[in-house]
């Protein structure tokens, strides 16, 4: 339990914690030097993204300078029109395509975790742990790069290369989602409100809609945002299995010129890939901080 202090001074108002319990779980406040490595990672991570948006705004000159430029350019509108016009790139249906096969998968894959999660949680059926398992055990191996081939014939015997359910349907469920919603439900959701619930005649199907979901919400944020830009940033199986009708990695691929390297096609082709990801991340992001904050709260 932690109660809140309000103290007023001279020089304003000051908050103090004080936490009941030990010494162990004493909030300490951030010392200058974890300021400053917090702020010099911030900008070491930023930074490839602000050289990527600077180059989006060049020339290709500009782009091969010593030293590289470091503020942007004026030829940001150009170079977009330049990447969407391609003929060769098929920008627009590249970014058309990744929508559409990210968000299905990225649905599919948090409800079903969701779902399963609950199931393997709170739900007692015999060979629960054994199934669980073997859920697991498919995580161990690597199943995008060995299983290529066969599903490539499988792909080829139905007649769906080319097609964007050849890209949905095999990423429809996830091992990973299975295991992070089973451990997060475990601890979001208490069994004695679900056997509460039981008792007092709601079926399992309610009991997941209004008991389970909000309280799992944030993991299922976090659960989108990662399947969401595993499926979006995927390049190997898009660029096999739809020939000439690409996802949006592949359309960057298609930028770069046969016998040279156009940079600022590729950097504007980036950047605009880039958009949609901070969105996501921006608008379920929320999710992600208001979980936390209402578990501290009601801690």
């Amino acid at each position: 339990m932690t109660t809140l202090t309000v103290r007023r001074n001279g020089s304003g108002a000051r908050r103090k914690q004080t936490h009941r319990g030990g010494a162990g779980s004493r909030m300490w406040d951030a010392t200058l030097l974890t300021k400053v490595m917090l702020a010099f990672t911030i900008i070491l991570s930023a930074f490839p993204i602000y050289y990527m948006i600077v180059i989006a705004t060049r020339t290709n000159s500009d782009a091969v300078d010593v030293p590289p430029p470091l503020l942007p350019g004026g030829n940001l509108g150009e170079n977009i029109v330049r990447v969407l016009n391609d003929p060769d790139a098929q920008f627009v249906t590249g970014l058309t395509n990744s929508a559409i096969v990210a968000v299905s998968v990225t649905v599919s894959v948090v409800i079903i975790s969701t779902m399963a999660g609950f199931a393997f949680a709170r739900l007692r059926f015999r060979g629960n742990r054994v199934l669980l398992l073997a859920v697991l055990l498919t995580m161990m191996v690597p199943i995008q790069q060995m299983g290529v081939v066969p599903l490539y014939r499988v792909m080829v015997e139905l007649e769906w290369t080319g097609q964007l359910k050849a890209v949905i349907l095999p990423y429809l469920l996830n091992a990973f989602g299975v295991f992070l919603m089973t451990q997060y439900t475990e601890q979001a959701v208490p069994g004695e409100l679900v056997e509460a619930a039981r008792v007092d005649g709601a079926s399992t199907l309610r009991i997941w809609w209004n008991i389970v979901l909000p309280a799992v919400r944030p993991g299922m944020a976090v659960l989108g945002i990662n399947t969401f830009m595993i499926t979006w940033n995927d390049f190997m199986w898009p660029l096999i299995v739809l020939a000439g009708n690409p996802t949006v990695q592949v359309a960057i691929r298609n930028l770069n010129a046969q016998h040279s390297t156009d940079y600022v096609m590729i950097f504007t082709g980036t950047t605009l890939s880039v958009l949609p990801l901070i969105i996501v991340f921006l608008v379920f992001g929320r999710q992600i901080i208001g979980g936390l904050m209402e578990g501290a709260v009601k801690a």
